[in-house]
């Protein structure tokens, strides 16, 4: 398994995070709470890119969820150390070792932290979690459908996944899937797209399944994308839209 370029490239996005942070099982995690009444027993993983909680577009996106009324929980998956934001000022990988930084943080050690968050989070009395997986944290929100421990799942432009894995989450899983894809993404690529509404699409899966395309976006517009660009913003706030009908409707 391996990311691509284009998963290390991007725009910051500004603004003021209004979440907090808590230590949960041990490990750092980004949290937003909704202003007025939500659910006790109900919670929005948010599943981090390569970029982490360093780079803001992530907590301002995970604040925007819960703002929608969902409690949102964004484990530190990298432990303190995410690919450096300044890449997406250089736009230039050559200066990062892609394969080195993923050595260190392979996706089976990141779903362990994932789960042990959890596992504390259901001490509090959560007993239903939705994921949403950007680029990286695509492959943890397939890894957790596939044992059944999130409830709906939804994905923007996932990265790592293997041929196979499609199949593989229509056979075990019972989480409603949502696909965020879109016109260049050498990670879910035309192949990939083709292949999930093929396998899901017409009913045939019944928990559930969409897959919304975006013409003229490139991989990482659900996090990253320029928001100066009228094509990619509507890409970007119209995954977002997907997801939280999305979860409003299987969470």
């Amino acid at each position: 398994m391996s990311l691509c370029d284009k998963c290390f490239q991007g725009v910051r996005h500004e603004g003021e995070a209004e979440g907090k942070y808590e230590v949960i099982g041990g490990y750092n995690t980004y949290v937003a709470t909704p202003a007025g009444d939500y659910p006790k027993d109900k919670a929005i993983l948010y599943l981090l890119d390569a970029f982490g909680l360093g780079l803001p577009n992530n907590p301002l996106q995970i604040d925007s969820f819960a703002q929608n009324g969902f409690k949102v929980y964004a484990p530190d998956i990298f432990e303190g150390d995410p690919a450096p934001s300044d890449l997406l000022v250089f736009s230039d990988p050559t200066k990062f070792n892609i394969r080195e930084w993923l050595a260190r943080h392979p996706p089976e050690r990141a779903l362990s932290i994932v789960r042990k968050v959890m596992e504390a989070l259901r001490e509090q009395g959560i007993t239903k979690f939705a994921g949403v997986g950007f680029c990286y944290g695509g492959r943890l929100t397939f890894d957790l459908a596939f044992i059944n421990e999130i409830v709906a799942s939804s994905v923007a432009h996932p990265s790592l996944l293997q041929d196979g894995d499609l199949e593989k989450y229509f056979a075990e899983s019972r989480a409603p899937l949502l696909i965020n894809s879109c016109e260049i993404d050498e990670q879910f690529p035309k192949e990939r797209r083709e292949r999930a509404d093929e396998l899901f699409g017409d009913g045939k899966f019944a928990p559930g399944y969409q897959q919304a395309y975006w013409d003229g976006c490139t991989h990482g517009f659900a996090v990253r994308e320029d928001l100066t660009d009228p094509k990619v913003k509507a890409g970007m706030e119209g995954a977002f839209k997907n997801t939280v009908e999305w979860f409003r409707k299987h969470l």
